[in-house]
Parts: structure tokens; C-alpha cells; sequence
């Protein structure tokens, strides 16, 4: 018997439901396969010490995540951060190791000079009007790794004091990484800036149609400026991270950290073509590459087998987000 319309309709419903249920929770639901699949294969993986070093590990990539996650959602991208990371902490380590400044004072230093490398990005892509942020940002990712490394003649500084130190090592309750307390902290401050805030709001906004946000009176040229600084802001926050994890601080830190914050973007859902990405789904990314690293360690797969392993979650992750978009081309 054929079907009536109302069935077909509801038919067509249900799919569209089901469609945006995987589209909002797909990478919480992958993140939980891939610990069950984890826990049968080592009895290693599921113990609370292992997921506090999980959660330790993936701190400085879920803070350059959720900054870069800001200029993905407005259709752009930002390339510099792992750079920007660099530069930061080597400016940290002169202010603080080499002069002697009160550590507060560097922590300052390290988040200025982040947010201002970040500042430049955004001036770059709105008043010389350069025509994609890959442009801008791949460019000063070479101007940032450049300085990190003539300022210091190339040789790491190590010895940071104490309140430098716990950002990376130290622990609340003596369990919990405070590096992950501190994710935690950021990214629900995020959330309320992008769904609270009429800035947030514009973002999204851009992300979906630049030209019409424009024309909607929206400043956008100021709307990616802060978009950027952000971005720069969080890289000189994961450098802080870094550096307190290892006391030391070094030119070439940071080195490829951008590809990871961006996959771990696209794998919490976010789109390439811009407008759609959330702060939780961008941190369950992160972790997702961090529990699949810690979980190939525990099972002793090769370094290099683990690159194609995470190659193959990223080629995924962003095919998923192109046939996400077909209807909207169509």
C-alpha cells in the first residue's frame, strides 16, 4: 500500500532528527566508542591515573583548539598560533629567567605578547584586505618562529618559578591536572562569550555569510580582530601551559601544534565553510586525539603508525563536514 503523505513527511522528519542528533553529539558519541574499544584492548587505559595524564595531555591542545575555533567559525583559519606559542614563552623566559621580573609580570608578557601577534593577524586580514587569513597568518607563523629564535640565539631558558611551574605540573586536591581545571575554566567563559554575548552572536553570524552580516550592519573588520586577538590570546595561554609542564621554554615549542587544534576543531563538528562549531564539541576533539594517543602508547603502536591513525580520524572528520554541507550547497 502506498505510503500517504503525512507518513512520508513524518518519515523525512525522522531523518532530519536523526541527522542533527549525529550532527550535535557524533563526536561525544565517537569519544565514548573509541574508550570502550580502548578499555577491552589494555587494562592499562581505564584508571583514573591514566585519565588524569589523558586530561594533562590534552590541555595545551584544547586551549589553541578553542582559540582557533574563533576564526574557523567565521570561515577563516589561523596557522600562527603554534608559532605564536613560541614567541610568547621565549618572551616570557627574558622577562622573568634572564631579567628576574616578578613571574606575574611574565605571565602577563607571555598572554600580551599572544593576543598582540594575534591583534596583528586580524589588522592584516581587514586594513591591508589580504584575500584569505591563510595568507596573513602563514606569514607571520614565519615572522613569530623567526623572532623565537634570533632573540635567544636559538638556546631554550629553563628555571621558572614556582607559580609559573604549577600551570603545567600542578594539581587540584592533589588529583585533578590544574592545567585541566584550567581548560575547563576557559572554555565555559567561551561558551557564555559565543552564545551570550551579541560579539558571539556575529560570529556566527560572519561564519554564515560575511557579505550579508555586513550588510546587516554588523563591523565585521572588528568582530575578526577580536576574533584573532582571542586566537593569539589562547596561544600564549597554552604556551604558559607548556612551559610550567616542562620548566623550560624554547624556541622551536609549539612546532605543528596548530594542526593539531585545528583537527581537533573539526573533529568536535565544527565546519571548515564556517558558522557552525560549538566550544564542547571542540574540546571533546582534543580529547578524542588525546585518548587515542594515550591509548596507541598503552597498546605500543609506532609513532609513525600513530600519525596515520589520526590522519585517518582528521580525513574523516572533515568528509563528514563536506557532506554535511551538500544540502546546504544544493
Amino acid at each position: 500500500m502506498a505510503q500517504t503523505v503525512v507518513e512520508k513527511k513524518n518519515e523525512k522528519k525522522k531523518g532530519v532528527d536523526a541527522k542533527a542528533i549525529l550532527s550535535k553529539f557524533g563526536a561525544l558519541f565517537g569519544l565514548l566508542l573509541l574508550i570502550i574499544i580502548l578499555s577491552l584492548l589494555t587494562d592499562r587505559f581505564l584508571t583514573i591515573n591514566n585519565f588524569m595524564n589523558i586530561a594533562n595531555q590534552a590541555s595545551i591542545n584544547a586551549l589553541l583548539a578553542l582559540g582557533v575555533l574563533l576564526p574557523i567559525l567565521t570561515a577563516g583559519i589561523d596557522l600562527s598560533i603554534g608559532a605564536i606559542l613560541g614567541f610568547s614563552v621565549m618572551m616570557m623566559g627574558l622577562v622573568v629567567v634572564n631579567m628576574g621580573a616578578n613571574p606575574i609580570i611574565g605571565i602577563l608578557v607571555c598572554l600580551a605578547v599572544g593576543a598582540g601577534f594575534g591583534l596583528i593577524n586580524g589588522l592584516l586580514l581587514t586594513k591591508l584586505r589580504l584575500p584569505h587569513p591563510f595568507i596573513s597568518t602563514l606569514g607571520t607563523m614565519n615572522v613569530a618562529r623567526a623572532l623565537a629564535l634570533i632573540i635567544t640565539g636559538a638556546a631554550p631558558i629553563a628555571g621558572f618559578p614556582f607559580l609559573i611551574q604549577y600551570f603545567g605540573s600542578g594539581k587540584v586536591a592533589n588529583v585533578i591536572p590544574f592545567s585541566f581545571v584550567l581548560v575547563i575554566i576557559v572554555a565555559v567563559g567561551l561558551h557564555m562569550f559565543l552564545n551570550h554575548t551579541m560579539t558571539g552572536r556575529y560570529i556566527y553570524a560572519i561564519g554564515g555569510n560575511k557579505e550579508a552580516a555586513r550588510l546587516s550592519g554588523i563591523n565585521v573588520d572588528r568582530i575578526l580582530i577580536i576574533v584573532y586577538s582571542i586566537s593569539g590570546l589562547m596561544a600564549g595561554l597554552a604556551g604558559l601551559v607548556l612551559v610550567g609542564r616542562v620548566n623550560s621554554a624554547f624556541p622551536l615549542a609549539g612546532l605543528g601544534y596548530e594542526l593539531d587544534a585545528i583537527a581537533a576543531v573539526i573533529i568536535g563538528g565544527a565546519s571548515l565553510f564556517g558558522g557552525v562549531g560549538t566550544v564542547w564539541g571542540t574540546l571533546i576533539g582534543a580529547l578524542i586525539i588525546a585518548v587515542l594517543r594515550n591509548g596507541l602508547n598503552l597498546l605500543g603502536v609506532a609513532a609513525d603508525l600513530q600519525l596515520a591513525f589520526i590522519g585517518v580520524v582528521i580525513i574523516a572528520a572533515v568528509y563528514v563536514d563536506v557532506l554535511r554541507q551538500r544540502p546546504r550547497k544544493n
